[in-house]
């Protein structure tokens, strides 16, 4: 009789399975380049549809000129700076030297932060190791019933002062940051499905009607030596809510007309958008109205060739 073969469902690559601290992602790791500009930027996802976009291997594949892609739909109200900080680089790891705040700062701070009262006077440090801007998002310019801003820090691609400077007092838009045609890195947190059991945890099978133990458990949890339970035994426990990074995604379209994405009757669980929005190639992590921040790739990948898009599907998706 064969034996039956049944590979492990559920990488233990993510350990541990445990909830993310906060509903936005926090980056470790960034790229860096010579360019003057943020190197990410960060948007609401709003739902998924289609579009029809010339085949880019059209050349070689004739019969089928044009191809269906599923895109993401992520909204993108510019971005407004908060303050720009200045670190020194410690054996103990970065220090922050100073932080000078801009002047022109939205209202709604004050529901995430305690506003400085007056105008910071703090002088630029003459020695410093590398500075980065502090950004916030503007939810009030969307339709997803949100005011608290959220808060994070974007690294620039020189330590160019005089650049930083002019960054202080104006908006940051998605086309200050990427173009049509890039590949980008998706930083999310995924939908969150609380405490489940083992088989939808890690995919394991059901046990037959004659055990005499759970149906919906394991069978052994492991030897009696060591007394101890592995890592690598499927358990009960926390399901989603985890903190992932899709590499090199495809940045398909990036436009200021939401007219062209607006569904029929609105995107389901999201509404109507009213800002800039991008289209990402395929599905992203995370759920309707979370914050998506987008990066330019770590595992450097060459644009690809302009996306000639023919058209964009808007028919409701309420099924």
């Amino acid at each position: 009789m064969p034996k039956a073969h049944k590979p492990r469902s559920g990488s233990l690559q993510f350990w541990p399975r445990c909830r993310s601290k906060r509903i936005y992602s926090n980056i470790k790791r960034w790229f860096s380049n010579n360019a003057d500009k943020p190197l990410a930027f960060a948007g609401y996802k709003a739902g998924m549809t289609h579009i029809i976009q010339l085949n880019p291997n059209s050349q070689t594949n004739k019969r089928a000129p044009n191809i269906s892609t599923p895109v993401t739909i992520i909204e993108c109200p510019p971005l407004k700076p908060l303050s720009l900080r200045f670190y020194e680089n410690t054996p103990y790891g970065p220090k922050v030297l100073t932080q000078i705040f801009s002047k022109n700062l939205n209202k709604e701070l004050a529901r995430k932060i305690t506003l400085p009262k007056k105008e910071s006077n703090k002088e630029i440090p003459k020695e410093f190791d590398y500075v980065r801007l502090v950004v916030y998002t503007q939810p009030k310019l969307t339709r997803i019933g949100k005011k608290k801003p959220e808060i994070f820090e974007i690294p620039l691609g020189t330590n160019n002062l005089d650049y930083a400077k002019t960054l202080l007092e104006k908006e940051i838009t998605i086309a200050d940051v990427f173009k049509s045609g890039q590949y980008v890195d998706i930083h999310g947190i995924t939908k969150g499905k609380g405490f489940q059991g083992a088989v939808k945890r890690y995919g394991i099978s059901l046990k037959s009607h004659k055990s005499e133990k759970k149906r919906r458990s394991v069978g052994n949890l492991g030897s009696f030596v060591p007394r101890k339970t592995s890592w690598r035994v499927p358990q009960p426990g926390q399901l989603g809510f985890f903190k992932r990074t899709e590499y090199n995604k495809q940045v398909l379209a990036i436009d200021n007309d939401p007219t062209k994405i607006n569904q029929k009757g609105g995107i389901k669980h999201y509404g109507e958008l009213k800002n800039p929005f991008i289209l990402i190639k395929g599905s992203i992590p995370g759920a309707s109205k979370r914050l998506i921040i987008l990066t330019d790739p770590i595992r450097n990948k060459k644009s690809g060739a302009q996306p000639i898009i023919n058209y964009i599907s808007q028919e409701a998706k309420q099924w």
